[in-house]
């Protein structure tokens, strides 16, 4: 039977909104007491989450795999500033090394076989090693690694509205249902150092980031945290766009136009839904099937 048949052409029972009526005003929310990507899901089919592996060098490949697609995503949306910007993945074995990028390779040209394993004191002890790391990139994210053993990704680039953002010193409004991805879980580092070529520089980053998900470096460019690289990625793509439709409101708002801030409760609610570590995996994989498909794959290698 086709995707698009149904089992019974006769009239269908009619089914009654499953969204929650207002009651004096207020808002009901549903479904806050399951997953929430099984939430996200209508029926009995649910998006498949973050998967399993049966060793190490599997899973080793995987977040290889899914690195190299985040960097031909950023190809994609205009990342590329010359040879700024880093990911970092740490090993799933070697818990104080990371996996990162080499310095002056295009994003959309990284595959798998071209990261650099780097441990947590400097040394390249293994990947590619016919060329080297950023020297800032690995000060920032060597300092967010050691500080937070629950990161397990890191994203860092230098983007247009991030850094429009950024000269202003200060942190997102809830201005949107995705901007509440990062409701009190970003932060600001408003005090710009130059590149960062000191350990003592990336700490500072490290320590202004605290234990949110992303965090806006004044004068320089946003980085965001997760789980996994899929996690990291598409907080990065978020808090990047979240930046642009703050500039644009902000232009509006000059111009005598009143901005609405979603209130606590809900922003609340939204973090709670749209923030959980499987739902942002989730998320990112419409992005790596859109690059597996329109590459046939050539990043993996």
């Amino acid at each position: 039977m086709s995707p698009l048949a149904t089992s019974d052409l006769g009239p269908q029972p009619f089914a009654p909104s499953l969204t929650p009526v207002a009651k004096n005003g207020q808002h009901v929310h549903g479904k806050e007491d399951i997953d929430p990507l099984k939430a996200m899901s209508h029926g009995d089919v649910t998006l498949p989450g973050i998967p399993t592996f049966p060793s190490a060098a599997a899973k080793r490949q995987w977040q290889l795999e899914h690195m190299a697609a985040a960097f031909r995503h950023w190809s994609r949306e205009g990342y590329v500033e010359g040879i700024s910007g880093h990911i970092s993945v740490r090993d799933p074995e070697h818990h104080e090394a990371f996996w990162t990028n080499p310095l002056g390779v295009h994003f959309g040209l990284l595959k798998a076989s071209d990261m650099i394993l780097v441990n947590l004191d400097g040394r390249v002890i293994g990947g590619n090693r016919s060329r080297c790391p950023n020297a800032a990139g690995f000060l920032i994210h060597a300092a967010v690694h050691k500080a937070r053993p629950d990161v397990h990704a890191v994203c860092h680039a230098h983007t247009v509205h991030g850094k429009a953002w950024s000269c202003f010193a200060r942190p997102l409004e809830m201005l949107t249902q995705d901007t509440c991805k990062f409701y009190n879980a970003h932060s600001v580092y408003d005090s710009y150092g130059g590149v960062v070529l000191a350990a003592e520089e990336g700490e500072r980053i490290a320590n202004a980031l605290g234990s949110g998900k992303g965090c806006i470096l004044m004068n320089h460019g946003l980085l965001t945290a997760g789980g996994t690289v899929d996690e990291a990625a598409f907080l990065f793509e978020s808090m990047e766009r979240s930046c642009q439709v703050q500039l644009l409101a902000e232009a509006a708002a000059a111009n005598g136009m009143k901005k609405v801030i979603i209130s606590d409760e809900e922003a609340a609610y939204n973090f709670k839904l749209e923030s959980d570590a499987t739902v942002l995996y989730a998320e990112f994989q419409a992005y790596y099937d859109y690059e597996d498909s329109m590459l046939d794959g050539a990043f993996k290698k």
